[in-house]
């Protein structure tokens, strides 16, 4: 029996594999769509991004300075995704970096140890962003909300893209469980979430987010042969940080 393209509990199941919230859903259906919800994969990401501009707005409101907003901002973006994007910049850090072959370096990657590749990139990961952030939420506080979410929906509409266009590189982990989307959630995954990000940002951030993804795809291709869970969620790390570097170059 062929799918359908799109579901309603899509948006579930890519919140439910993207993040901590408690959001309920059908595990058969999920883990049965769990290649074509990804089209879903921005407006959880926007949703995220909501959460995190409210505990910025929050900070803001209490009257806590610039610096304290970013921070809360980052705060809650960790508490709510578990770190999982953290944990793949760190983990492909030290396995694109740390191995001379494509099988040393699925290996370190797999390894749930962290090196001193990964603990940097998490270190300049999270200042990158605190100190764009801070510059942002001072400059142009009312903002505050759209930004997060515009980042949350952009930071994620190259992960079906990704998963679609890109063979995975190894057999087992998060990404070959969910699968290879089709073309028709690869594609529209991208579109939503440039249709949130472009209204809020502008077309700057957003295309140097893409070429930031494009570059990443790049390196992990002739390092690995393709894609993991790990390329992925270090995408979304650098592709964040490259939207807010343009999107900061263009307000100041």
């Amino acid at each position: 029996m062929t799918q359908r393209s799109f579901h309603w509990q899509d948006l579930p199941a890519a919140l439910g594999l993207l993040s901590r919230l408690p959001v309920p859903v059908d595990p058969a259906r999920a883990t049965a769509r769990s290649a074509e919800a990804t089209w879903a994969y921005p407006l959880a990401g926007a949703i995220l991004g909501a959460c995190t501009g409210t505990a910025a707005l929050a900070t803001q409101f209490i009257g806590l300075p610039p610096v304290a907003q970013a921070l809360a901002a980052l705060t809650a973006s960790v508490i709510l995704t578990g770190a999982l994007h953290e944990d793949g910049l760190a983990d492909s850090a030290d396995g694109l970096w740390g191995g001379w072959t494509k099988d040393r370096r699925l290996e370190i990657m797999k390894d749930s140890r962290t090196g001193a590749y990964g603990v940097i990139a998490i270190a300049l990961s999270l200042l990158w962003r605190a100190a764009l952030l801070t510059t942002l939420f001072a400059s142009t506080p009312q903002m505050a909300l759209p930004i997060c979410v515009a980042l949350g929906a952009l930071s994620r509409a190259g992960l079906p893209l990704l998963m679609g266009r890109m063979p995975q590189a190894r057999q087992g982990g998060l990404s070959a469980s969910v699968g290879r989307p089709k073309a028709l959630p690869a594609v529209i995954g991208p579109m939503i979430g440039l249709a949130i990000a472009l209204p809020l940002i502008g077309l700057i951030p957003c295309l140097a987010a893409a070429a930031i993804l494009g570059l990443w795809a790049a390196i992990a291709m002739r390092k690995i042969g393709g894609q993991t869970g790990d390329i992925l969620g270090a995408s979304q790390q650098l592709t964040e940080i490259a939207a807010l570097i343009a999107l900061t170059a263009s307000l100041l």
